[in-house]
């Protein structure tokens, strides 16, 4: 018998997803508006991070953060992807 992982609250995982990215210098409407993110892209992050089980250890990361980032929490799913994004940016 498997088991159903509940999904966490969108409206948190939106801001997470944003949160991680901007900590890092990362603007993802900037990525969506100049072509470098499609709109099913973003969305996806944002689903994704929803099923992560390392929430509470991004939330920690956030929290510890007090000037931009190099990298994204080692646990992040997205670290590549916002890391790409940065070095274009």
């Amino acid at each position: 018998m498997s088991t159903l992982h509940q999904m966490g609250d969108p409206a948190r995982h939106f801001w997470m997803t944003r949160s991680v990215a901007r900590t890092m210098g990362v603007s993802l409407s900037e990525a969506m508006a100049e072509g470098r993110l499609s709109h099913k892209d973003y969305a996806d992050l944002v689903t994704n991070c929803r099923s992560c089980c390392f929430v509470e250890t991004c939330e920690q990361w956030l929290a510890e953060q007090s000037g931009r980032a190099d990298a994204a929490p080692p646990c992040c799913q997205h670290a590549q992807l916002f890391s790409s994004l940065k070095d274009v940016s």
